[in-house]
């Protein structure tokens, strides 16, 4: 019985490695853009490998890089991420419903590489996901992730001092090029920028607080009104329709 669950367990972890191959390949620039960036603001290379290895979330460290070169304080840092990744509760919450019942550890293993994209193929294949399954999907990601972060590093340090200092706009490009996207498919998505872009320059400008909590506050105070509004708004229209 153990030796025919076993086999099945290493023939689900190849399947998942090979389903995490076009992952891998994806992850390939974003991971070198970052270990670029991460050298030109100023990290060295064990604390950006350590970063990737620990955090594991593109979008948590280009901000945590963001707020590095600002000089804000690790809490705020802390918080700002919890609420860029907050959510991958829910993310953990739906997959749950697709995993078979292993075991508590090996649930708690393969939580940590969720992903947006992990998340994605796991939750679109075709019956259960195993344990087996989930750590080949995480194990050809999460490699890709973390090699190349460190590879970005190496070839950062050896381009010319000028070109490694420039490379720090790359950063607000890469935010740039993924919030544009959501802003043409959702105007919520446009409406919650500006007000959180507007809400920051006037915390920031007026100094009612530091950098760091003001990217929160601004934050958190734009997803409550506009999910507010929204609120309002759909429960008006289905008023109006009764």
């Amino acid at each position: 019985m153990e030796s025919t669950l076993a086999i099945k367990q290493a023939t689900e972890f190849k399947k998942g490695i090979q389903s995490g191959i076009s992952i891998a390949i994806g992850y390939m620039p974003i991971a070198l853009t970052f270990g670029l960036i991460a050298k030109t603001t100023g990290l060295a290379l064990s604390e950006t490998v350590m970063m990737s290895l620990l955090v594991f979330a593109g979008a948590a460290q280009y901000i945590s890089l963001s707020l590095l070169m600002q000089g804000i304080g690790i809490f705020e840092i802390v918080l700002t991420t919890l609420i860029v990744n907050i959510r991958h509760f829910l993310m953990s919450a739906s997959l749950n419903e697709k995993a078979e019942e292993d075991s508590i550890a090996a649930r708690m293993g393969y939580s940590f590489g969720i992903t947006d994209e992990t998340f994605s193929v796991a939750a679109t294949r075709d019956g259960k996901v195993n344990a087996g399954y989930m750590f080949g999907l995480i194990l050809i990601s999460y490699s890709s992730w973390v090699i190349n972060s460190g590879l970005g590093f190496l070839i950062g340090a050896g381009l010319p001092q000028t070109l490694q200092e420039s490379m720090s706009v790359a950063l607000y490009a890469m935010f740039v090029g993924l919030l544009v996207p959501s802003m043409k498919n959702n105007v919520k998505v446009v409406y919650l920028a500006v007000l959180a872009a507007s809400f920051n320059s006037i915390f920031t400008l007026a100094e009612l607080m530091s950098t760091g909590w003001a990217i929160v506050s601004a934050t958190l105070l734009a997803a409550v009104i506009v999910e507010v509004v929204e609120t309002f708004k759909n429960g008006g229209g289905a008023q109006a329709d009764e």
